[in-house]
């Protein structure tokens, strides 16, 4: 099977996962420490954004992001993603949630389903990373300003620029316009007073008092 085959067989990441050692150690072994990855997709996929230590929502980042995945890939019916929504999902209505609210809600998106912040650390006290993950159209306000309207950025510097010299082109082409039209009308009266007979230039021409 070649790779293209396989690439069909496995839903990709639309996220980076690094190959980097997360201490995630847990006092139950590994069992434990799975039961809290559980938890912690579970608490994402109810409250949609959730602030938590950094390697912890790192490795649980690329669950939820699978596990969306599949649910669009595969849909409800397919037995092995329902298996896998019913694993990682420890309150049971929230796979109808997945199915019927985040499925069509990411289903034509480009981009990764999940996004993460890095959180401001605790001060003072012993230092942890910490950040937040939040699933894409949310109905919370976004947590970083909207810059898109700053009139100082250089796209919409360039952008206002644009804006007036095509503005001045067409006050130049209506200007010209107009000077053309006016030499015309100038030249036809010229020409029509010009074609007049003698006597009836006298007759027009108003006398002088003296």
């Amino acid at each position: 099977m070649n790779q293209a085959d396989v690439s069909k067989l496995i839903s990709q990441l639309r996220i980076a996962v690094r190959p980097k050692a997360r201490n995630l150690k847990n006092k139950d072994g590994p069992e434990g420490r799975l039961l809290k990855l559980r938890k912690t997709v579970t608490a994402l996929v109810k409250h949609e954004r959730i602030e938590l230590y950094y390697n912890r929502a790192d490795e649980a980042r690329g669950y939820a992001e699978l596990l969306i995945s599949n649910a669009i890939r595969h849909g409800d019916r397919h037995k092995a993603t329902m298996e896998l929504a019913d694993y990682w999902l420890l309150e049971k209505q929230l796979v109808h949630k997945l199915f019927k609210v985040l499925v069509p809600r990411y289903e034509n998106f480009n981009v990764s389903y999940t996004r993460m912040y890095k959180a401001p650390r605790d001060y003072p006290g012993m230092y942890y990373k910490k950040s937040v993950l939040e699933l894409r159209g949310n109905p919370y306000p976004a947590l970083t300003p909207d810059l898109s309207q700053n009139r100082n950025l250089l796209h919409n510097v360039l952008l206002d620029e644009a804006r007036k010299e095509f503005k001045r082109e067409q006050l130049a082409e209506l200007a010209n316009k107009l000077a053309a039209e006016s030499g015309t009308k100038s030249t036809t009266t010229t020409s029509v007073t010009s074609d007049m007979p003698k006597e009836q230039k006298t007759e027009n021409e108003t006398p002088t008092t003296v």
